[in-house]
């Protein structure tokens, strides 16, 4: 998958080391039993950047972003988020310090419809309680009116207009995969985490899923994490990119370094290094 990024990507990649980190993980280690998920791993995400993790499979990808957004609690190391060490912090506090995250799978409910599996990402931001809400004040009135005006520009930003009030378990993966990013969005995140977005996809799904991660780059200036195995697509959209093996970190760099480097040609990309990893 070639030709997705834009004449912007170049001046992105230039521009990376002079930004301040967003977020960091220091020395992160985090075992199960005698199994080793992640040995002293640190990575660090730049404002405004786009850092891809890959590594075969059991490299420690998942583990990463579970730690990250607060679903595992390292055993050591530590992690800060806008300069403030969150590795202790509850997931749902953590959500509302700015940090969002989609799943491999689609983590959204199938029986309610596209703007109601969107709304659940304004949740955060909502301040009327559950017998204000059921009594539905006028107040609660005005906050869901307000909150309901913000999903609907993000289904017109990610071009489901069409579908919206469709129930999400009737729609195609492709589809169910926009409509878990619109509930990411939809928390008015400071960084987007997304774990292998474009499993499961067809190549136009890829593509259509691609494009509009560059746009919620352009539109919001927003650091993304994503972990992916589909080279093509790391290549053409990552600023650098962060190579996991064994739960250690061997290299991270910009594209053009991974695709030359020979731990990660050994460990990954194989001898051709030709854009097809091993999933």
């Amino acid at each position: 998958m070639t030709g997705l990024a834009t004449t912007g990507s170049a001046e992105h990649v230039a521009s990376s080391a002079q930004r301040a980190d967003v977020l960091t993980a220091d020395g992160i280690r985090m075992s199960f039993g005698g199994v080793v998920a992640l040995d002293n791993v640190s990575v660090a995400v730049r404002e405004d950047e786009l850092l891809a993790v890959i590594g075969p499979n059991g490299a420690g990808k998942t583990s990463l972003m579970n730690c990250l957004s607060g679903f595992y609690r390292p055993q050591q190391g530590r992690i800060s988020f806008l300069g403030r060490d969150i590795a202790d912090m509850p997931v749902h506090a953590i959500a509302r310090a700015g940090l969002a995250r989609t799943f491999q799978g689609t983590h959204i409910f199938s029986g309610m419809s596209v703007i109601e599996n969107i709304m659940v990402g304004r949740h955060i931001h909502m301040r009327s309680s559950i017998p204000q809400a059921f009594l539905y004040f006028h107040w609660t009135q005005r906050e869901e009116t307000r909150h309901r005006e913000v999903v609907e520009e993000i289904i017109e930003f990610l071009e489901i207009e069409t579908i919206r009030h469709q129930p999400v378990g009737s729609l195609g993966y492709g589809l169910r995969k926009r409509v878990d990013l619109g509930r990411a969005l939809a928390q008015e995140p400071r960084i987007l985490l997304m774990d292998e977005p474009m499993a499961g996809m067809n190549a136009e799904e890829k593509e259509d899923l691609a494009r509009f991660i560059l746009d919620v780059r352009e539109a919001r200036h927003l650091p993304v994490v994503l972990v992916e195995h589909d080279m093509g697509v790391v290549m053409d959209l990552a600023d650098r990119v962060a190579v996991l093996d064994f739960g250690r970190r061997i290299a991270v760099g910009t594209p053009a370094e991974i695709q030359a480097d020979p731990a990660v040609i050994a460990a990954y990309l194989g001898d051709e290094h030709a854009g097809k990893g091993r999933s």
